[in-house]
């Protein structure tokens, strides 16, 4: 089929490349701006720059939408569409421009995590496992029809970083599965239950935040969500901001009041976080490597020099 692409970084180059490996043609490329925008070094690479290096014409665009758009899609004789890391709005007219629609890819499992950010959502939820969707566009943002799917088990130390690497190299060969469908069947799409939905937003330096009175597991969770290149979860000590970027959950049950540097355990130390800890039924949260306002990493034990301490 005649394919225009939808994409962005190394979402949309690796899908790119393998759709240039594949028998399908794409006949055009439609990407974001990509000066002036700063991203993690692990998202670099260009999809335009790979595109005109085999002869496909580029268009950029900050949201599809206009009429233009729409006539130099219809004018490619695109068949059929598909996005992989589009950041904004597809106007109806444009995702409706090739003759059999659009296949939008998103790194969810559908109807769960639609939105923003599902890696880092999933894992601060302790999901046991993440993965792709190949889903129709339509007129509701991540809600199309379901044509296929891949799943990608989520280990206890996982980062969202590796769950990226693991899951950015599925978008091609589930779109080109999408595709097989299109064209070959079984044309059995699956419906989303809105039942079981959920939709995220993007996230925000609030969102990071860690609030001890969130039990400690949930907190170690959210550390590794944000671990680089993402914004690390952070706290303030002493008024200024520290940011963790590796914590577990204590041996011991502690108690008392949350945010309190309570004891050391090993090269770390354990911070009174749960619900109730005063009552002191829940574990703490060790923190085991911290970075302070000068972009200067420690190990926790090293940076914590005395017990006692208050952490907001």
């Amino acid at each position: 089929m005649k394919v225009v692409l939808f994409g962005y970084q190394k979402w949309g180059a690796r899908l790119l490349a393998d759709l240039l490996a594949s028998r399908h043609e794409v006949v055009l490329a439609v990407s974001h701006p990509e000066e002036g925008e700063w991203a993690p070094e692990i998202f670099h690479e260009s999809m335009g720059d790979l595109a005109r290096e085999h002869g496909i014409p580029v268009v950029y665009r900050e949201k599809a939408v206009d009429d233009e758009l729409v006539r130099t899609i219809k004018e490619s004789g695109a068949e059929i569409g598909v996005a992989c890391n589009w950041r904004t709005w597809i106007s109806p007219d444009v995702f409706s421009a090739p003759t059999r629609g659009t296949v939008n890819t998103h790194d969810s499992l559908l109807p769960r995590y639609a939105g923003f950010s599902p890696l880092n959502w999933a894992l601060i939820n302790g999901e046991s496992q993440v993965g792709v969707t190949a889903h129709w566009m339509d007129a509701e943002l991540d809600r199309g029809q379901i044509i296929t799917q891949r799943t990608v088990p989520v280990t206890a130390t996982d980062t969202t970083a590796d769950l990226f690497h693991r899951t950015v190299v599925l978008f091609g060969p589930l779109a080109l599965e999408a595709f097989d469908r299109v064209e070959n069947g079984p044309s059995d799409w699956l419906t989303q239950d809105p039942a079981h939905a959920s939709f995220f937003h993007k996230r925000a330096d609030p969102d990071n935040r860690i609030h001890w009175d969130r039990a400690a597991g949930d907190l170690v969770n959210l550390v590794r969500a944000q671990t680089g290149p993402y914004p690390n979860a952070w706290c303030l000590h002493e008024g200024r901001r520290l940011r963790v970027l590796e914590a577990s959950v204590s041996r011991e049950r502690c108690g008392g009041t949350n945010g309190r540097v309570f004891a050391r355990e090993g090269t770390g130390v354990i911070v009174v976080a749960g619900p109730e800890a005063w009552r002191g039924g829940q574990h703490g949260l060790v923190l085991q490597r911290v970075r302070d306002e000068d972009d200067v990493e420690h190990v926790a034990g090293d940076w914590f020099r005395r017990m006692g301490e208050y952490l907001t």
